[in-house]
């Protein structure tokens, strides 16, 4: 027998939240031998009282470096009793809109900013006061610039361990503020491996006594938020470079249905300061990480490549934001085909 740790994304607004229970089952590695399982999601802001029950349907699995062993780590999306997605399952949403745009072949990477929390401060803020202004914290080395090292390098081997897609890590702008990377991927892929990469973060904090938040402004004044800068190409920007300038033309014209499901409290972020641009105005220029979105300079160079949309909050929603870039993108690409 194994234990199996089920991972569901809640209900929660205006950001949901993960949940995970174990369940004792016979030995497998196959995802299509977990069982479907349930839950009660009036306590998950997913059900009322009186018809509360919910069902998980295992939709990938992994190796539980947590546990270890042949334990596992399943991530399930919600769907009614009915066995259609429930309200919150945006999967599902992302699941038709990778199957409508499949013979574009997207591929997604998601850089996902985070900062540690000890208490109510940020990890590396003495208790009364602030730290010297931002500069030598991002990628720094050194006990007085670095702070929750043995979690990120923890969390990173819980991942490789896991199998997860994760090809990076690295120190933020601001005292305990981190980055990690996962893809590239397809937009379901990047979508499940980030949620489960975010849980291992939580899980891996645990056992330091230190949180982890995906707050987009995690610190008022002069400090960098975290965002989620989501780069992805086509089969077609792989190979040319006018395909990527015609992505992010696209995107211009959906400006504000983006930065509406990009995260909430994007607009605390996406000032025009801390390398951003204002969430009311949308630009994109080869290089510029003040940029809606910003073409990589080695793309110009080389004449093909992928673009970067640096406008989505930490806490965005990855089924969502890929949702919309395949489906904004996508159009454009498939009426000028």
């Amino acid at each position: 027998m194994i234990r199996a740790e089920y991972i569901w994304v809640d209900g929660t607004q205006p950001t949901a939240k993960l949940r995970s229970k174990a369940k004792v089952i016979e030995k497998t590695d196959k995802l299509g031998d977990l069982p479907i399982w349930g839950f009660d999601g009036s306590s998950t802001n997913q059900a009322p009282g009186d018809a509360s029950d919910c069902v998980l349907r295992p939709v990938f699995c992994c190796p539980d470096p947590i546990r270890g062993g042949d334990n596992l780590l399943v991530l399930a999306e919600v769907l009614l009793p009915d066995m259609s997605a429930h309200p919150t399952n945006t999967r599902s949403a992302c699941a038709e809109a990778a199957e409508k745009y499949a013979s574009l072949d997207f591929w997604f990477g998601i850089e996902q900013e985070y900062t540690f929390f000890k208490g109510t401060r940020p990890l590396g803020f003495p208790e009364g006061g602030f730290p010297p202004p931002q500069g030598g914290y991002y990628c720094g080395v050194g006990a007085d610039e670095v702070f929750g090292r043995p979690v990120v390098e923890a969390h990173l081997e819980n991942c490789l361990q896991a199998g997860l897609g994760i090809s990076g890590i690295n120190g933020e702008v601001m005292p305990g503020q981190w980055e990690f990377q996962v893809g590239p991927l397809g937009a379901l892929g990047v979508s499940d491996q980030l949620w489960v990469a975010r849980w291992l973060l939580y899980r891996t904090g645990e056992d330091f006594g230190i949180n982890a938040t995906l707050d987009p402004k995690p610190a008022r004044g002069d400090w960098n938020g975290a965002g989620a800068h989501t780069n992805f190409s086509t089969n077609a920007m792989r190979t040319s470079y006018q395909p990527n300038i015609d992505a992010a033309e696209a995107l211009k014209t959906r400006h504000d249905l983006h930065i509406a499901n990009y995260g909430y409290r994007i607009e605390e972020r996406l000032t025009g300061l801390h390398e951003t641009a204002s969430y009311k105005e949308f630009k994109y220029g080869v290089s510029d990480r003040g940029a809606s979105v910003r073409i990589p300079w080695q793309v110009e160079v080389e004449g093909k490549g992928y673009i970067e949309d640096r406008r989505p909050n930490a806490n965005m929603d990855p089924y969502t934001v890929t949702c919309l870039i395949m489906e904004t993108v996508g159009d454009a690409a498939l009426a000028t085909a």
